[in-house]
């Protein structure tokens, strides 16, 4: 059985992140062939094509955690009906400078929480328009859209509504199964 190593982004950059507890709970909830690593984002500096022609550390290492991932999963909340600053960012500088985009096909998933009615619906819709572009290999279904109640993540990441466990479980295995079928057909090197 192959593992597969997943790059997680996290749009918030506030460290009691809804969206950082929803990740927590998520690989807890995930197969046990996929291992998880953050990729940060925060302290990259704002994207310039000036910077293109030599990529500051930080940017590098973006770059090279997305390499070194089979496939990722962005978790955000959702900013003024879209995606965070930051996220926006650093999927900026990860698909630059021109043809040299990290994220052409790699296989991907969005989801995101928040506590509105609408959980983070139009930033997800946001940010797979963005992914569209950079050629990422997006898992379409199901979609999720989490409203987060208080208490249904513990602060240890365990899900405590049992009906959001069980969707949160068919959702990584999902992803899993994506992962797996994207590979097949497109081996990352």
């Amino acid at each position: 059985m192959s593992t597969y190593q997943v790059g997680y982004f996290v749009g918030s950059l506030s460290s009691t992140s809804l969206n950082r507890t929803l990740a927590q709970a998520l690989i807890a909830l995930a197969p046990d062939d996929l291992e998880f690593t953050e990729i940060p984002i925060g302290n990259l500096p704002l994207y310039s094509p000036d910077f293109d022609s030599d990529y500051p550390a930080e940017a590098r290492a973006l770059k090279e955690a997305i390499a070194a991932s089979s496939a990722v999963l962005f978790v955000t909340p959702e900013y003024n009906r879209s995606i965070p600053g930051a996220l926006k960012n650093a999927i900026d500088w990860a698909s630059r400078p021109w043809g040299e985009n990290s994220f052409n096909h790699v296989p991907a998933a969005v989801i995101g929480a928040s506590p509105g009615q609408i959980g983070t619906a139009l930033a997800q819709q946001s940010l797979r328009a963005v992914l569209s572009f950079c050629n990422a290999r997006q898992m379409t279904s199901p979609e999720a859209y989490i409203r987060l109640e208080p208490g249904a993540i513990a602060d240890d990441g365990s899900v405590t509504d049992e009906s959001m466990r069980e969707f949160l479980t068919d959702f990584m295995q999902e992803f899993r199964d994506h992962v797996e079928r994207v590979l097949t057909v497109l081996p990352r090197d």
